[in-house]
């Protein structure tokens, strides 16, 4: 009887073990991607909406002005980016107000690629007004009606 009961305890560990594991997921959908998209309930950001990041290796800079959990783009994308630097999925992923010196364009930007910028100053990025009131001590000030 002692080996029933030894199975079926291992049985409902294992069955909580997964129990736990769906619940520690989400999934949101994303209209990049074009389908639902699966993360951790708790992913932590390095950075926040409205500070002022730079790529690690590409000479560009620019504004947070979304954040997603993890990869949240198309597959297109993600493969576009050669194999032997594409970032992980599973870390978060920011929508910036991106500029250098020939442009201003949208970025999309993987945590492990960006590092702290706000000691730089304000970014000349054309939609910055359209989101953010004013730069102080190296962030930008989301506007009023667009918090939560």
């Amino acid at each position: 009887m002692k080996a029933v009961e030894h199975n079926r305890t291992v049985l409902v560990s294992q069955m909580h073990k997964s129990y736990i594991g769906i619940m520690d997921r989400a999934s949101f959908f994303s209209p990049q991607a074009g389908r639902l998209i699966d993360a951790p309930l708790r992913m932590r950001a390095r950075f926040a909406i409205g500070d002022v990041v730079k790529h690690r290796v590409h000479d560009f800079r620019g504004v947070v002005f979304d954040i997603d959990p993890v990869f949240a783009n198309s597959e297109e994308w993600y493969e576009s980016i050669p194999q032997n630097v594409r970032p992980a999925r599973e870390q978060p992923y920011y929508h910036l107000l991106a500029e250098n010196e020939e442009s201003s364009y949208l970025a999309y930007v993987s945590q492990q690629n960006l590092i702290g910028d706000g000691d730089s100053g304000p970014v000349d990025h054309p939609s910055l007004e359209q989101l953010f009131d004013g730069f102080e001590e190296g962030h930008y000030l989301l506007r009023r009606g667009l918090k939560h």
